[in-house]
């Protein structure tokens, strides 16, 4: 409260600020940057973010520096555009960054852009002198595709042999790609031919790529450095200008209109967040979390390169009408490349929604497994009067299971990104007795227990619940619940996601503190983290997650998903355990774990997973790519191969049969759908290996 007191007794000085004069701007006069409304965006960021952040990070030059290293990265993360020495000039405006914002005074985004504006134009005229002629596809070398393994080149002449680089791959990727549409078209075109429409589209593509980097304003570059600014409080922490209100809507409604994939804008890059169930590209089956969009094609059509492009416009191409196709070129947490063609289509209501099957052990043990794809709530009807809760759902689920007689229970939370608190709550409280499941800790310091208030229990007996990387949230609150209370036996991934953490929106508009400063247009939001989770034992399910009692070989291994990859992210800490009352019957884990280690090792599919694993963690560490077309078109060859090994063994990751163009919109009844998920689950070697954990239970 003092710190937003002292706020308000400092908003006089804005209006000084905001008559004081205005420096020159390096923009050109049609961007109409209002820089007195900048100032003004500046300074209540300096002044709101320190006051209702969680953490004690204060407009110091510590957090100066991760604003400006944000910045940088934002402004050319691949590394594409800028020399050493543009670097060096901007770093003089690195520790005065939080100064300037407490005084209104912003010059970095100025700078940044005539810089970055010079250079995207001389690269552009190299591009078109290294493709007016041939490059022998066969020359030798390699390109660093990791940039933090990249250093900015000194000259321009080095910034050339980059992008030479850069072209040939490009070139090699487009012959490649066109090569295996012919074989699809059944065409017979000669190799001449084809690298004469290969240097065309790449020279088009191009064309359109720095045509959309001259699109780019000087109030983009203002919203960019405002929101690197806020990132480094914490990755969840946002600005958000006007324009990209709407997307933010969409982010919080849980879906992206046409595919259903959840994406963000990271240092440039367009990368796939999680997979909302029931959706388009749920049901394809082939983008994932941590995926990076390079391109999107509308269906055939020549594909757009949206890197460094603004998460807006790339949702526009994203988007389309249901039916339509639309084509990713996606980069995979290993490295490999892939294009992905998704029809586009609404999300299935209920394909969202918790659901179960029995499952036979092996031995007649008939075991019940429950889905829960998100914590979903219907606040508006509260749960009554027809509205759908993810809580009262399970229960209904659970309540049916039992009626079949089933002896154990498998909760499946995997790639469940969290939702309603209240649910993960109820959720836990079907499984314990009355009892604490999460603190909730305010930045004020203030905590507040959450608690299963009923008495009793829906079922005691043989728990155990499937996490991976993707469970964040609610997710890690159930899990870490029912393990804490010794509950149940969790399996999964090395760690869940670690998100132990709660955003609030703040609109700058309505927080304004003086009428005269209402003049201005509309100011943008900020997305401020503001609460932590604990669990019942006192430690955070940020940073760290929920850690399972059985690890799995997991075909997620290479990827750096989780907070603890996440820049600026807040540690792990912990506060006093609360009082609780383990369950009675807890099993045995280390017999356990004994006994699932054993049969891990005899299962095929599991043998498939680690091997694929093995290879995916090697190429996801070998970052330098070949330039050579042949050994291009060998890492072509590969990744195809391992996804056809990968489907031998586990359904959900079987390729369909047929060419690209053979997907259809999904016509399939309920009955059919019904029916493919209880085969995929049957076949998913992690629900089986589960199954087998929970009949260890019943037999010690």
């Amino acid at each position: 409260m003092k710190r937003l007191y002292r706020f308000v007794l400092c908003t006089c000085a804005i209006v000084l600020l905001l008559q004081a004069g205005v420096s020159p701007l390096h923009a050109q006069e049609n961007d109409q940057v209002d820089q007195k409304r900048n100032r003004l965006i500046g300074y209540m960021i300096s002044r709101q973010l320190p006051s209702l952040h969680f953490s004690d990070k204060v407009m110091d030059d510590t957090l100066a520096e991760a604003a400006f290293t944000l910045y940088i990265k934002q402004l050319d993360y691949q590394k594409r555009f800028l020399l050493k020495k543009d670097v060096e000039q901007l770093t003089s405006f690195a520790l005065y960054i939080d100064d300037n914002l407490k005084r209104g005074s912003i010059s970095l985004p100025d700078a940044g852009y005539t810089i970055i504006n010079e250079r995207i134009a001389q690269v552009e005229k190299m591009v078109g002198e290294i493709l007016a002629s041939p490059i022998d596809p066969h020359t030798k070398g390699t390109l660093e595709t990791d940039p933090d393994k990249l250093d900015y080149v000194a000259d321009l002449g080095k910034l050339k042999e980059r992008w030479r680089k850069i072209l040939q791959i490009q070139l090699n990727n487009r012959f490649l790609e066109l090569q295996e549409d012919q074989k699809k078209d059944k065409t017979n075109k000669s190799d001449e031919e084809l690298w004469k429409e290969t240097y065309e589209k790449v020279a088009k593509s191009n064309q359109n790529f720095f045509h959309r980097l001259h699109q780019e304003t000087l109030q983009d570059h203002y919203d960019r450095f405002f929101n690197a600014v806020t990132r480094a409080f914490d990755p969840h922490t946002n600005y958000i200008p006007p324009a990209d209100k709407e997307q933010f809507d969409i982010s919080m409604r849980g879906s992206l209109e046409g595919i259903g994939a959840l994406l963000r804008e990271d240092d440039g890059l367009i990368r796939v967040v999680r997979i909302i169930p029931g959706s388009a590209s749920a049901k394809q089956g082939r983008l994932e979390a941590e995926d990076v969009i390079l391109q999107v094609a509308e269906g055939p059509a020549e594909p757009v390169d949206v890197s460094d492009m603004r998460l807006r416009e790339a949702v526009r191409l994203i988007r389309g009408p249901k039916g339509s196709e639309v084509r990713l070129t996606v980069r995979k947490a290993d490295g490999a490349k892939e294009v992905i063609p998704i029809i586009r289509d609404v999300v299935e209501i209920e394909e969202t929604f918790v659901k179960s099957q029995v499952l036979d052990a092996g031995d007649g043990t008939r075991i019940g497994y429950i889905l829960i794809p998100s914590f979903y709530r219907d606040f508006e009807k509260n749960g009554q009067d027809g509205g759908r809760s993810s809580s009262e759902d399970t229960r209904v689920e659970l309540e049916k299971l039992l009626k079949q007689g089933v002896k154990g229970i498998i909760l499946d939370l995997r790639n469940n990104g969290g939702g309603a608190l209240v649910d993960a709550v109820e959720i836990t409280g079907l499984f314990i007795d009355n009892g604490p499941v999460v603190t909730v800790k305010n930045s004020n310091g203030a905590e507040r227990i959450l608690r299963d208030e009923s008495y009793g229990v829906d079922y005691d007996g043989p728990l155990v619940v499937l996490v991976n990387k993707f469970s964040a949230s609610a997710s890690e609150i159930v899990a870490g619940a029912l393990q804490d209370y010794g509950r149940a036996v969790i399996i999964g991934d090395e760690h869940t996601h670690g998100k132990g953490t709660v955003q609030t929106i703040i609109d700058l508009n309505e927080n304004i503190p003086l009428l005269q400063l209402k003049k201005y247009e509309d100011l943008g939001a900020l997305k401020v983290m503001i609460q932590k989770f604990y669990r019942v034992t006192g430690g955070s399910t940020q940073y760290k997650g929920v850690e399972p009692d059985i690890v799995l070989p997991s075909l997620f291994k290479h990827i750096e998903s989780g907070e603890r990859y996440l820049e600026y992210s807040l540690p792990w800490d912990s506060i006093a355990s609360v009082d609780y009352t383990p369950y009675r019957k807890h099993p045995n884990i280390e017999k356990l774990k004994k006994k699932s280690l054993a049969r891990v090792k005899n299962n095929k599919a599991f043998q498939m997973i680690t091997e694929e694993s093995e290879k995916a963690v090697k190429r996801s560490k070998d970052t330098l790519v070949s330039m050579d077309i042949d050994d291009m078109r060998a890492k072509l060859e590969e990744a195809r191969k391992a996804r056809q090994h990968i489907g031998a063994y586990y359904k959900k990751f079987r390729e369909d049969e047929g060419s690209d163009e053979d997907f259809e919109v999904d016509t399939a009844t309920p009955e059919e759908k019904k029916k493919e998920w209880v085969e995929e689950v049957k076949e998913d070697p992690y629900v089986l290996e589960a199954s087998q954990v929970v009949r260890d239970i019943l037999t010690p």
